[in-house]
């Protein structure tokens, strides 16, 4: 590593096994994304990619997978020994820089502000360890701070809960597990760390304690906001996490214009993006990394993931849309579902109960009922009637429709694929439609209708005659 530079480790080996889960703890999701993801999200914003280190150890293979794409490096920590080992495990690839942050990957909501005021002012401070601190409505459980004096930045010990004396009870400031260390003091000292608790374990909290024997300097700043120090042992705290993440989500799309009927019972992942003006309706999901625009109106029920959605579109009641995109003044549902590679233009209509699955509406086409579009590039101004397929797949094989501009496609139209509709051609209701239909045309693929007269009398007599006999 280059000199003089402030590395970032993140601690991710662990197996969470308060959660009861399969997964490594670092790979449990809230608002969309891993909570390592979150992590890095907020370290990667004050910090190059080639600076963070990730430790990874419990099914280290799916944990680097899921955040290769960010650059960064992973360290692995084969024995998981604690985080003063996963520490040691760092030694030989962080040598030569100047400062280590050190924080777990299971704290989601810190802040990338948050990393830099801690970096500032360990860096002011000239300390070997600087430890981020919090006050919590309740601080039960968590190592207490005793400062060298109330105004003093001088951390003179951590206490765990069950160590605290009766005239500590009181001190409600914690220690986040959050800490930068000058680098080269650091390893002087970590092989003093001992195993000596119930779990055989080396803590990385015990550093405070080692540093402050060697006449180092170590003090602590507290955080502005609690909760983004917070971590998660169980699905019901993580799921607590995910309720906050969410709401900030909400609150911070509120400031910017959008308006959120009953925030809380909105599911909004934390990339997603809405423009002023819009109106979410209860119960409506963003999910992923969908981007709706402005004048919008989504209503309830309706999930959207991955999906871009333009300006001034109707979304009505119960519609799914994935992997889609929707072009300005289109209006969807109810009861739509927008399958991938489903792209509807500019003031089209999808209707009710239709389903569209790698399809291309042109500008100001419909298909407002009941309908069918697989494989499908649909022009401009064409009606789709109600109950139209396009037959996409022979079952081995999927194939396309082409339909032009200006098409009109009767009700109960079956469209066999791979088949052709030229501009201004017209089918026929209930028509099977197996070979291409030339410009200006009508097409018609239905037998003749017969009628027999008398026909319903004659029936119910011989049935009549067959049951009296």
């Amino acid at each position: 590593m280059e000199p003089n530079l402030f590395a970032t480790a993140i601690l991710a080996a662990g197996k969470g096994t308060r959660l009861k889960s399969k997964r490594a703890k670092v790979l449990h999701s809230i608002a969309g994304k891993p909570l390592l993801q979150h992590v890095l999200d907020a370290v990667l914003q004050v910090t190059r990619p080639d600076q963070v280190f990730v430790v990874v150890g419990h099914q280290a293979e799916e944990v680097e997978r899921a955040v290769a794409a960010t650059g960064v490096h992973f360290v692995a920590q084969t024995q998981q020994l604690g985080t003063g080992h996963a520490v040691q495990c760092l030694r030989e690839f962080v040598r030569g820089a100047t400062d280590l942050l050190v924080l777990s990957g299971d704290v989601p909501l810190i802040r990338p502000e948050t990393i830099e005021r801690l970096r500032a002012f360990h860096q002011a401070q000239q300390a070997a360890m600087t430890i981020l601190t919090a006050r919590p409505e309740n601080p039960f459980g968590y190592g207490r701070i005793l400062r060298a004096s109330p105004t003093s930045p001088e951390v003179a010990a951590i206490v765990e809960q069950k160590a605290l004396a009766a005239d500590q009870q009181h001190i409600g400031e914690i220690n986040s597990g959050i800490y930068v260390f000058r680098v080269n003091t650091l390893y002087r000292y970590i092989d003093s760390l001992q195993a000596n608790n119930a779990h055989g374990e080396y803590y990385l909290t015990d550093m405070a304690a080692i540093l402050r024997a060697a006449d180092e300097r170590v003090v602590a700043l507290e955080t502005t906001d609690a909760t983004e120090v917070l971590g998660a042992n169980t699905i019901a705290e993580m799921m607590e996490l995910d309720a906050a993440l969410r709401m900030q989500t909400a609150r911070r799309l509120m400031a910017q214009g959008v308006t959120i009927q009953r925030p809380e019972t909105c599911v909004i992942d934390a990339d997603v993006t809405v423009g002023p003006d819009t109106i979410l309706e209860p119960f409506v999901q963003l999910l992923g990394n969908t981007c709706v625009g402005e004048d919008c109106h989504i209503r309830s029920y309706s999930v959207i993931q991955n999906s871009t959605v333009g300006n001034k579109v109707l979304v009505r009641n119960s519609c799914i849309l994935d992997d889609a995109t929707v072009g300005d003044g289109a209006s969807i549902g109810p009861f739509a579902h927008l399958r991938p590679a489903s792209e509807i233009g500019a003031g089209a209509h999808i209707g009710n109960f239709v389903e569209t699955k790698k399809a291309r509406l042109g500008i100001g086409s419909k298909a407002n009922h009941l309908t069918y579009l697989g494989d499908v590039e649909i022009g401009s101004g064409c009606n789709i009637g109600a109950g139209v397929i396009t037959c996409n797949y022979d079952g081995v094989h999927k194939h396309p429709t082409q339909i032009g501009d200006r098409v009109f496609v009767g009700s109960n139209a079956t469209l066999v694929a791979p088949v052709s509709l030229a501009d201004d051609s017209y089918v026929a209701a209930a028509s099977c439609i197996t070979e291409p239909v030339p410009a200006g045309a009508l097409a018609l693929g239905r037998a003749r209708q017969t009628v027999k007269p008398g026909w319903v009398k004659q029936r119910r007599a011989a049935q009549q005659k067959k049951k009296s006999s």
